[in-house]
């Protein structure tokens, strides 16, 4: 097959490119917020562009996975213009492109649009613009009978893991943290709790959606949830909290029926994972 992965060169794309590149002529296409030239894999084709501009791409792709939106819940509040622009403005450009190629589109999603009882996708830029989107998505491919596929992520950790900056993640930053002997930063209150997943049981799922999932509501988790406060405390006792902010959600409901039914079972124990980086 034909791949095209937007946002190839990020930290799930990085893997979903790795995945692939044995087997299939995969290309990323990628703007580099986010991404980063050091997750480049052998043998995949990068461009340097846009997922707006996706239409001047010839449509000659078989399967379209779209990873490539602004990723950050608590850090759209300081950039609203930006992430609307970069996350909502591109998507119907994807979709049409889609639609050219008459390929499958795989659309990630955001968990937040089931967080705190669904109340969180009005919190911030980023929940706000995933949840349009990804009605939008739902929309364009039932009306045009096309193949889709909408994911939800639950906080991804692993291998090449952004551990600083705008888009570090949780386990990554407090590991990093750790090992340069610093406080674990904690917003308050702490008590939020999270459902972490591998980055190989997220691959491994996204193969098994690609090939046999259709419509919406394929959420990626494990079952295990932990506080923040918990996971902070196994890694260091040397912990400080953060303000407030009104974006970062407290809890979420994880949709995992359907995967589950594909066969997909998670391999990976977060607290393992931990005991071996500390």
């Amino acid at each position: 097959m034909k791949i095209l992965i937007i946002g190839g060169a990020g930290f799930i794309g990085s893997h979903l490119c790795e995945s692939y590149v044995s087997d299939h002529h995969i290309t990323s296409l990628d703007n580099y917020i986010s991404g980063k030239k050091e997750n480049h894999i052998k043998g995949v084709e990068y461009l340097d562009m846009n997922s707006k501009d996706i239409l001047s791409l010839n449509p000659e792709f078989n399967l379209i996975f779209h990873l490539g939106e602004y990723s950050r819940v608590e850090k759209s509040l300081g950039k609203i213009d930006f992430v609307l622009e970069n996350n909502i403005l591109p998507v119907l450009s994807v979709l049409q492109f889609a639609k050219k190629c008459k390929a499958k589109l795989m659309y990630a999603g955001s968990s937040t649009k089931y967080s705190d009882n669904g109340a969180n996708k009005y919190k911030s830029p980023y929940a706000f613009s995933k949840w349009i989107n990804s009605e939008l998505v739902k929309f364009y491919c039932d009306i045009n009978a096309m193949p889709y596929a909408i994911t939800y992520f639950y906080n991804v950790y692993g291998g090449r893991e952004n551990s600083e900056g705008e888009f570090a993640t949780v386990i990554a930053k407090f590991l990093k943290r750790k090992k340069l002997n610093k406080k674990l930063q904690i917003t308050k209150p702490g008590t939020q709790t999270r459902n972490f997943t591998h980055i190989e049981d997220t691959i491994n799922a996204l193969h098994l959606i690609a090939e046999k999932g259709q419509g919406d509501e394929y959420g990626i988790a494990a079952s295990e949830f932990y506080s923040i406060d918990k996971i902070a405390k196994l890694i260091s006792d040397d912990i400080e909290y953060t303000e407030e902010n009104v974006a970062n959600r407290q809890s979420s409901e994880i949709l995992t029926k359907k995967v589950l039914s594909l066969g997909w079972k998670p391999k990976h124990k977060l607290l393992n994972y931990i005991k071996s980086n500390i």
